[in-house]
């Protein structure tokens, strides 16, 4: 029995590289997902899903993985991701829970769900890091992946931008955190904000700074979120501020980032 030609697709051939040896290969709507949000300790974890068009009208001018956009270029191709996809769906997982069922079950959940609800069926899936399970069609998981598939860099947009909104409007409802800059993530301004006011609702109560700054550290992670507490004010702290960086207890610390570099922040290089 004579075996199919061993597809090769190389780096440098491209973002567009990768989806079109698919689709030559007979996956004509391949789908990408990806994630923002994971790294900050307010806010919550946004995931998209996008299909792309075959040849031209697929190919999106500037797109690339959304960290290493600017905000006004994200904010275009954004716009033009939702004009020519033949698909895309962004689903919102709220910070309460995420501290309720943890951030990797989080992540997982969310990236089913959108890649469900894409209006065209996927034949082919691609994924930014690791892999997704029943998904029902094939996948594979591409080691950044924003910055090698055009269709994962397009479900990376479209969370980006749909993520850096909602800061902007948690902003305006939590006054004094600085969102609107920081869109969550953990940088001096920010972990100085919750040593003066301590946490807000919209704090991931499973990290350990959040934790730490609300005296609620020696609890386990799923346990730490006060019951009850209105979304409109700070939560009340009954313990000394720490100043430890703020991620989930599965991930290593990184130092905090000057505001506004989104690269940092979302864990890329610059």
């Amino acid at each position: 029995m004579l075996t199919p030609p061993r597809t090769v697709v190389r780096r440098e051939a491209g973002l567009y590289a990768l989806e079109r040896a698919l689709q030559r290969r007979g996956f004509r709507h391949v789908a990408g997902a990806d994630e923002a949000g994971r790294g900050a300790c307010a806010g919550p974890l946004v995931a998209a899903a996008a299909v792309l068009p075959e040849g031209r009208r697929g190919e999106i001018e500037g797109l690339a993985d959304s960290k290493l956009l600017t905000p006004a270029s994200r904010e275009r191709v954004h716009d033009e991701i939702v004009e020519r996809a033949l698909a895309y769906a962004v689903v919102v997982i709220p910070a309460d829970e995420v501290d309720a069922r943890g951030l990797h079950v989080c992540n997982l959940a969310a990236m089913r769900r959108a890649l469900a609800s894409l209006t065209v069926r996927p034949e082919y899936v691609l994924t930014d890091g690791f892999g997704v399970d029943g998904l029902g069609v094939p996948g594979l998981a591409v080691w950044k992946g924003d910055r090698v598939a055009a269709c994962v860099a397009a479900a990376s947009v479209l969370a980006k931008v749909t993520r850096d909104r909602i800061m902007v409007d948690l902003d305006a409802a939590h006054p004094g955190y600085g969102f609107a800059e920081h869109k969550g993530y953990v940088t001096a301004e920010h972990t100085a904000a919750l040593r003066e006011r301590g946490p807000c609702r919209e704090h991931r109560f499973s990290y350990i700074n959040v934790a730490t700054v609300s005296g609620l550290d020696g609890r386990p992670p799923r346990a730490r979120r006060p019951p009850g507490a209105s979304p409109d004010e700070p939560m009340e702290r009954s313990g000394a501020a720490g100043g430890t960086v703020g991620v989930a207890l599965s991930e290593q610390p990184r130092p905090p980032a000057p505001v506004g570099e989104d690269v940092v922040m979302e864990g890329g290089v610059r």
